[in-house]
């Protein structure tokens, strides 16, 4: 569902531009086995601890206290400023709580987020948002059996429950600020 238009995304997309190395950083979503994002690049700016246990006491232990909705601020968080007003605002126009996950994630032309949904245990607690920080026609994103196109500057929420996935059959790159944020409404 589109819930804004107009937003404000040059300075973003040109600090992104300046650090083109924030995008080989963190390559946890990439490389996680048998995962829908082996052909996407992304910048962490939030997301929780992400730790190897040894020993499988270890990892129980460690299961016992996480908080699985607990996330941290990672280094680009930092590098990137810009990000923070608009994260801010969002959680403020939704009536936010606690804010979760927060991602800049890029499609290359001819790329894809392979099908999958959501574990429910994430989306029962938060709602996950994206500012569109560029996109162009030939973008397709598909929740249950809605497809839609979200232009720059757009601002979307959308039920990650259901099975989704994005095909980028556009001339430039797919690139959205997702945001995971716990809301009162």
């Amino acid at each position: 569902m589109l819930i804004a238009t107009g937003t404000d995304v040059l300075p973003l997309n040109l600090a992104i531009k300046r650090m083109p190395e924030l995008w080989k950083a963190d390559t946890y979503l990439r490389d996680y086995p048998q995962g829908p994002f082996g052909e996407i690049e992304s910048i962490m700016l939030r997301f929780p601890t992400k730790t190897v246990h040894e020993t499988e006491e270890a990892l129980q232990a460690a299961v016992a206290s996480f908080d699985q909705h607990e996330n941290i601020d990672y280094p680009a968080y930092k590098t990137l400023p810009e990000a923070r007003p608009m994260i801010m605002q969002l959680m403020a126009r939704v009536g936010g709580e606690r804010l979760g996950r927060a991602m800049i994630n890029k499609i290359a032309p001819g790329g894809r987020i392979f099908p999958h949904a959501d574990t429910p245990a994430h989306t029962d607690y938060y709602t996950r948002f994206h500012i569109v920080l560029q996109s162009a026609p030939g973008v397709v994103f598909r929740a249950g059996d809605e497809h839609a196109y979200m232009a720059t500057g757009e601002v979307w929420w959308f039920d990650n429950k259901q099975e989704h996935e994005v095909i980028n059959n556009s001339a430039i790159d797919r690139i959205h600020l997702v945001v995971d944020i716990r809301t009162s409404r």
